[in-house]
């Protein structure tokens, strides 16, 4: 699964927020693009993204039973994980009192829970993958419906894109899916590939209880700034939630089968990035996350505390709106991508942070995993001269006041800032300053955090900022959530059928490494239709209490529930 990120952030999600910058950050950023701007740039040196952790994992019998733990909260517009709408946020969110079926190691190895999944077998028969899952004979939603097979197949069929009006996320990988059945009996479910899915346990982390997803309409709402506490499962239930601030209360649950959770209750307290700083800093909150220089001063030094540090599965994108009028035209995008200096956005970032990586080259696979590739730097350069002539090829001509038009119509664009943070404005006016050399005006146009969502979903923007947070280590498997001309989770619209086939065949690839070598070509043709360039991921940073465990820079890995707690 792949949410996306809030900026200040970005969704694919906005739990993880960019910060207050330091003037002199912000300085650089108002430098445009001059040299002065990329002439500390130790991050860009790194061959690979640091892949390390820091978040104290301790297991489950060195954690102590009780206590409470207070984290910010935000505001959830769509509370579906599976709904193309959700984000972040949501994510997390859902993870605290629902099915954790399959998590990840930091590196992304599988790993069944077997408080749902007793036993998983894989076999193919006939080059059809058939997948065995033998459930928990305990397991059960807390209205009392069992954990079975039905909650197997109910996700599958919200999922599998037969009915539109399901507004899903992800379709293709569940397309693929023949049949779900019970085998020897309703606590095992088989599940019928129509070839083999290399990345199968990904569509099953979590399951829906058949009520959320009995239709269409229940799917797409029901979790519209709702919780809905009797369909979950798990060691902790949502006792109290306040959907304007996303204040919530999760407290151990008394229909959980397994082992209880440590901690008496988790918190959440809905503010903003800089609010969150502040309560941490006063001892009123045990978690903070930073994401620039100066957040990083304030979360340090706080008594009684430490920060955790790590590599990241987050990156941040320029995305284009390919539907909006001045957009359209392949032409004019190329142009724009082409004179955005990654290095200059990249160091206004990250400078301060006391670290490395080199500029991302891929969307869909990070620099320290198996089979990536730098595809960005083989289509989009870095050429604002080539992008002067493209733009004049297109009949885009330079009028007296430096911003180019064509047909009556200005090259002025909207560039769409949540929140009103330093960094982020310091990078806004640094995108506008690259654009205005080539006649693209840039117009900023500051907006709440909360408006997020339905910017997103709405494609209510022509440039934007913003990110993705990968939660399973499958890359190759989100080729069509950034690529495909249908895909509900595509922020841009940029896509051709001719490539919504090429992708759907590389999904049925068996082997692994195939698939991800093919995934890589066809994100260099889905790259050519300029809808997005990768900018940076950054480190993951975070403030937490000392001796608390299972809690900072994980990776892939998701601890579960239960384990989170203080160190005995």
């Amino acid at each position: 699964m792949r949410t996306n990120l809030g900026r200040l952030t970005r969704l694919r999600g906005r739990a993880d927020t960019r910060t207050v910058a330091l003037l002199a950050v912000l300085a650089l950023g108002l430098a445009g693009c001059g040299a002065d701007a990329r002439s500390n740039e130790p991050h860009t040196t790194a061959s690979a993204a640091p892949a390390n952790v820091d978040y104290n994992p301790q297991p489950y019998d060195n954690v102590k039973d009780g206590g409470t733990l207070r984290v910010p909260g935000s505001v959830i517009e769509q509370g579906n994980p599976f709904h193309a709408d959700a984000n972040l946020s949501a994510a997390r969110f859902w993870f605290w009192y629902n099915a954790d079926a399959i998590t990840y190691s930091p590196t992304g190895e599988v790993q069944y829970n077997p408080d749902y999944f007793t036993a998983v077998k894989t076999a193919v028969v006939g080059g059809n993958q058939r997948v065995t899952i033998t459930i928990n004979p305990k397991a059960t939603f807390n209205d009392g419906t069992p954990i079975d097979y039905r909650s197997v197949e109910a996700t599958w069929k919200a999922n599998n894109g037969s009915n539109k009006d399901y507004y899903a996320s992800d379709t293709i990988p569940y397309s693929r899916i023949t049949a779900v059945h019970a085998g020897t009996n309703d606590k095992q479910a088989i599940i019928e590939f129509n070839g083999v899915n290399a990345w199968w346990t990904a569509l099953f982390t979590t399951l829906l209880n058949p009520k959320a997803a009995a239709d269409a309409t229940t799917f797409n709402t029901a979790y519209l700034k709702k919780v809905q506490p009797q369909w979950g499962a798990g060691p902790y239930v949502v006792t109290k939630y306040d959907p304007e601030t996303g204040d919530a209360t999760f407290e151990r649950n008394p229909k959980w089968w397994g082992k209880k959770g440590k901690l008496d209750k988790r918190i959440l307290v809905g503010l903003e990035s800089q609010a969150a700083i502040n309560a941490f800093r006063n001892g009123e909150l045990d978690y903070a996350s930073a994401g620039d220089a100066e957040g990083l001063k304030q979360i340090s030094g706080v008594n009684g505390t430490e920060v955790r540090r790590g590599g990241s599965p987050f990156e941040y994108f320029l995305f284009l709106n390919a539907k909006a009028p001045l957009l359209t035209d392949t032409a004019v995008r190329k142009a724009i991508l082409e004179s955005v200096d990654r290095k200059q956005i990249a160091a206004i970032n990250l400078q301060g942070l006391d670290y490395s990586e080199p500029l991302p080259g891929s969307a869909i696979l990070y620099s320290f995993q198996k089979g990536y590739h730098d595809n960005v730097s083989e289509v989009i350069k870095h050429d604002p001269g080539a992008a002067k002539k493209e733009l004049d090829a297109a009949g885009w001509a330079v009028g007296n006041d430096g911003i180019r038009s064509k047909d009556g119509k200005k090259l002025e664009l909207g560039y769409t800032l949540t929140g009103d943070d330093p960094l982020g404005k310091a990078t806004a006016n640094a995108f506008a300053a690259q654009l205005k050399p080539i006649g693209v005006k840039v117009d900023i146009k500051v907006v709440s955090e909360n408006d997020f969502d339905s910017i997103t979903s709405g494609r209510k923007f022509d440039l934007f900022l913003a990110g993705n947070r990968s939660l399973d280590p499958f890359g190759a498997r989100y080729l069509d959530s950034f690529y495909g001309s249908t895909n509900n989770d595509n922020l841009t619209g940029v896509g051709t059928p001719e490539l919504d086939q090429k992708i759907k065949a590389a999904a049925e690839i068996a082997d692994p490494d195939q698939q991800i070598a093919q995934a890589n070509e066809l994100e260099r043709e889905g790259l050519a239709q300029y809808g997005f360039i990768p900018l940076f991921s950054g480190p993951s940073i975070y403030g937490v209490p000392k001796g608390l465990a299972n809690i900072g820079a994980t990776i892939f890995g998701t601890p579960l529930p239960e384990t989170i707690g203080w160190e005995k």
